[in-house]
Protein backbone atom coordinates (compact mmCIF):
# COMPACT_ATOMS: atom_id res chain seq x y z
CA UNK A 1 0.00 0.00 0.00
CA UNK A 2 2.95 2.52 0.90
CA UNK A 3 5.88 2.48 -1.36
CA UNK A 4 8.61 4.68 -2.30
CA UNK A 5 11.07 7.49 -0.32
CA UNK A 6 10.02 10.91 -0.33
CA UNK A 7 12.48 13.65 1.11
CA UNK A 8 10.86 16.06 3.13
CA UNK A 9 10.83 18.78 6.06
CA UNK A 10 9.40 19.45 9.47
CA UNK A 11 8.19 22.74 10.10
CA UNK A 12 8.29 25.52 12.35
CA UNK A 13 5.66 24.16 14.36
CA UNK A 14 6.70 20.70 14.03
CA UNK A 15 4.35 19.07 11.72
CA UNK A 16 5.39 16.63 8.73
CA UNK A 17 3.36 16.87 5.68
CA UNK A 18 2.74 13.59 4.05
CA UNK A 19 3.48 12.64 0.99
CA UNK A 20 0.47 13.08 -1.76
CA UNK A 21 1.29 9.31 -2.94
CA UNK A 22 0.31 8.13 0.74
CA UNK A 23 -2.64 10.83 1.50
CA UNK A 24 -4.19 9.20 -1.82
CA UNK A 25 -4.51 5.79 -0.39
CA UNK A 26 -5.91 7.68 2.76
CA UNK A 27 -8.66 8.24 0.59
CA UNK A 28 -8.85 5.30 -1.52
CA UNK A 29 -9.35 3.24 2.08
CA UNK A 30 -11.10 5.86 4.19
CA UNK A 31 -8.31 6.23 6.52
CA UNK A 32 -8.11 9.07 9.31
CA UNK A 33 -6.30 7.25 12.01
CA UNK A 34 -2.87 6.46 12.51
CA UNK A 35 -0.38 5.15 15.02
CA UNK A 36 3.12 6.32 15.40
CA UNK A 37 5.49 4.81 18.16
CA UNK A 38 9.32 3.81 18.08
CA UNK A 39 10.66 2.04 15.30
CA UNK A 40 13.35 -0.39 14.96
CA UNK A 41 16.76 0.87 13.43
CA UNK A 42 16.00 4.55 15.08
CA UNK A 43 12.94 5.57 12.61
CA UNK A 44 9.65 6.18 13.54
CA UNK A 45 6.89 3.39 12.39
CA UNK A 46 3.91 4.81 10.98
CA UNK A 47 0.32 2.31 10.87
CA UNK A 48 -2.93 3.01 9.66
CA UNK A 49 -5.28 2.22 12.44
CA UNK A 50 -6.30 -1.29 11.51
CA UNK A 51 -2.54 -2.14 10.40
CA UNK A 52 -2.00 -0.85 14.27
CA UNK A 53 -4.19 -3.45 15.34
CA UNK A 54 -3.10 -6.21 13.43
CA UNK A 55 0.10 -5.69 14.92
CA UNK A 56 -0.82 -5.03 18.18
CA UNK A 57 -2.57 -8.62 18.69
CA UNK A 58 0.65 -10.39 17.17
CA UNK A 59 2.68 -8.45 20.07
CA UNK A 60 0.20 -8.81 23.35
CA UNK A 61 0.09 -12.73 22.16
CA UNK A 62 3.90 -12.96 22.75
CA UNK A 63 4.49 -14.38 26.81
CA UNK A 64 4.71 -11.49 28.93
CA UNK A 65 7.01 -13.83 31.53
CA UNK A 66 9.80 -13.47 29.10
CA UNK A 67 11.71 -10.47 30.14
CA UNK A 68 12.34 -9.60 26.55
CA UNK A 69 8.92 -9.48 25.40
CA UNK A 70 7.92 -7.37 28.20
CA UNK A 71 11.17 -4.73 27.27
CA UNK A 72 9.85 -4.60 23.92
CA UNK A 73 6.40 -4.40 24.69
CA UNK A 74 6.63 -1.39 27.14
CA UNK A 75 9.36 0.68 24.42
CA UNK A 76 6.91 -0.35 21.43
CA UNK A 77 3.63 0.32 22.97
CA UNK A 78 4.81 3.23 25.63
CA UNK A 79 5.61 5.16 22.71
CA UNK A 80 2.68 4.99 20.92
CA UNK A 81 0.88 8.18 20.09
CA UNK A 82 -2.75 8.15 17.72
CA UNK A 83 -2.45 10.77 15.29
CA UNK A 84 -4.34 12.57 12.74
CA UNK A 85 -3.85 14.42 9.78
CA UNK A 86 -4.94 17.84 9.33
CA UNK A 87 -6.91 19.24 6.53
CA UNK A 88 -3.29 20.13 4.67
CA UNK A 89 -2.24 16.55 5.19
CA UNK A 90 0.29 17.02 8.45
CA UNK A 91 0.57 15.27 11.04
CA UNK A 92 2.41 16.41 14.47
CA UNK A 93 5.06 13.86 15.66
CA UNK A 94 5.74 13.95 19.49
CA UNK A 95 9.17 15.58 20.40
CA UNK A 96 9.75 12.47 22.67
CA UNK A 97 9.31 10.40 19.32
CA UNK A 98 11.29 13.06 17.27
CA UNK A 99 13.87 13.00 20.23
CA UNK A 100 14.15 8.66 19.51
CA UNK A 101 15.22 9.08 15.91
CA UNK A 102 17.13 12.26 16.19
CA UNK A 103 14.96 14.15 14.21
CA UNK A 104 15.50 17.86 13.55
CA UNK A 105 14.57 19.34 10.26
CA UNK A 106 15.06 17.28 7.00
CA UNK A 107 13.13 13.60 6.93
CA UNK A 108 12.95 10.87 4.72
CA UNK A 109 9.39 8.74 4.82
CA UNK A 110 9.82 5.71 3.24
CA UNK A 111 6.94 3.51 2.35
CA UNK A 112 7.44 0.13 3.31
CA UNK A 113 4.43 -1.54 2.26
CA UNK A 114 1.70 -1.88 5.49
CA UNK A 115 3.43 0.73 7.18
CA UNK A 116 5.66 4.15 6.90
CA UNK A 117 8.71 4.94 8.43
CA UNK A 118 10.42 8.48 9.40
CA UNK A 119 13.59 8.93 9.54
CA UNK A 120 16.33 11.55 9.87
CA UNK A 121 17.28 12.26 7.20
CA UNK A 122 20.99 11.98 7.77
CA UNK A 123 20.38 8.58 9.63
CA UNK A 124 18.53 7.32 6.62
CA UNK A 125 21.33 8.37 4.32
CA UNK A 126 23.43 6.48 6.10
CA UNK A 127 21.59 3.52 6.56
CA UNK A 128 21.19 3.17 2.98
CA UNK A 129 24.41 3.83 2.11
CA UNK A 130 25.93 0.94 4.63
CA UNK A 131 23.14 -1.54 3.73
CA UNK A 132 22.72 -1.67 -0.09
CA UNK A 133 25.60 -3.36 -1.35
CA UNK A 134 24.39 -6.21 0.50
CA UNK A 135 20.83 -5.92 -0.83
CA UNK A 136 21.35 -9.19 -3.21
CA UNK A 137 23.35 -10.93 -0.51
CA UNK A 138 20.50 -10.39 1.97
CA UNK A 139 18.02 -11.53 -0.84
CA UNK A 140 18.97 -14.44 -1.43
CA UNK A 141 19.45 -15.55 2.20
CA UNK A 142 16.25 -14.98 3.39
CA UNK A 143 14.61 -16.75 -0.08
CA UNK A 144 17.03 -19.54 0.36
CA UNK A 145 15.52 -19.48 4.44
CA UNK A 146 11.78 -19.81 2.90
CA UNK A 147 12.32 -22.16 0.53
Amino acid sequence: MFYGEYDHTIDKKGRLIIPSKFRESFKEYDIEKFYITRGLDKCLFLFTENEWKTQESKFKSVSFTKAESRKFNRLYFSGASEIECDKQGRILIPKYLKDYAGIKRDVMIIGVSNRIEVWSKDAWLEYYNSSKESFEDIAEKLMTEEA
